[in-house]
């Protein structure tokens, strides 16, 4: 297996916006990223599963990483979105460049066989698939679910600043190893705008407009109106709730603890609206309480693989 690098007609002149973008601040918000996506995580893997009355019944607002849910998982602990996330990166920083399906279904194999702590049912039977036929692409299928999504950060990150059609062909690619679904792949693309969008350094309205963008693309995603409570694991709950939530809040911390106390699949509506958020506001704005709440193993991988993947970006490496 070879890296499927950035060729030379990927490389893309980047905005005006961000020609005054320093690297030390495009490092600050790609780290508030993926830490971003663990806190989210690990703040709604609490109350995974509760709904919001059950939620205000036993900790009034949530709003501390303190481990426990169905999980039982210690302080700062994460759950797949995190670690499914790290696997995918380190697949890209392996392979300096691009991995081919091959080498993201090995990543998700070798995760798989580390007992992670817990794993959706579509990404399990995605990596037996592979592991018994040898087929690194799932076949097209009504299963719209959120996993392909909640892993995408490594590609928005090694990939900011190519041209549109390799980026649209390395978040395909890894979805594809588990899930193979218009819905989820719209998902995915627009998760991964929203984050390189946040990269370039504009502002919440922007985010606001790409998740604008996927609703007139699929009305499905639709999140003005009635409240979303509760979301399933099901892409388009999923973003619903997280586009609802950064529409109406204003600020890292005031989406998350809105996010995750709407209960349901409230680790990975963290985990993505953390790391579309913490891309926006930089790790330096991360609230400190939680940050340092991460297990010191999370939160050193999360830094370290960030750091790495935005080297790896086409943004990083134009002068």
């Amino acid at each position: 297996m070879t890296p499927q690098t950035f060729p030379r007609r990927a490389l893309v002149a980047m905005p005006d916006t961000v020609h005054g973008v320093s690297r030390d601040i495009l490092r600050d918000r790609a780290c508030g990223a993926m830490l971003g996506l663990a806190i989210g995580d690990a703040l709604g893997a609490t109350v995974e599963f509760m709904t919001p009355r059950e939620i205000g019944a036993q900790y009034g607002v949530h709003d501390r990483i303190c481990g426990g849910g169905w999980l039982r998982l210690a302080p700062g602990d994460v759950t797949d979105d995190t670690t499914m996330t790290l696997a995918l990166a380190g697949a890209w920083i392996d392979m300096q460049g691009m991995p081919d399906a091959e080498a993201c279904a090995l990543a998700f194999d070798g995760w798989m066989r580390s007992k992670p702590v817990d794993i959706g049912n579509t990404v399990r039977r995605g990596i037996i698939r592979w592991r018994l036929s040898g087929s690194a692409e799932a076949p097209p299928s009504s299963d719209a679910g959120n996993g392909a999504t909640m892993r995408c950060l490594p590609v928005a990150l090694a990939c900011y600043g190519a041209a549109p059609e390799f980026v649209t062909r390395a978040a395909l690619m890894q979805a594809r190893v588990t899930h193979n679904n218009p819905l989820t792949d719209a998902a995915t693309l627009s998760v991964i705008e929203m984050v390189q969008t946040a990269l370039a350094g504009s502002g919440a309205d922007e985010i606001v407009a790409c998740a604008d963008r996927l609703v007139s693309a699929h009305a499905d995603f639709d999140y003005r109106g009635r409240r979303c409570d509760n979301p399933s694991g099901y892409i388009v709950d999923t973003m619903r709730t997280v586009c609802q939530a950064m529409a109406t809040q204003d600020g890292f911390k005031p989406v998350l603890v809105d996010i995750v106390n709407r209960g349901g699949d409230a680790d990975t509506t963290g985990a993505i609206a953390g790391m579309v958020m913490g891309a926006l506001c930089g790790e330096q704005a991360l609230p400190r309480e939680w940050l340092s709440a991460l297990r010191p193993r999370v939160r050193e991988a999360c830094s370290r693989d960030a750091s790495a993947l935005i080297e790896l970006s086409p943004a990083y490496r134009i002068p």
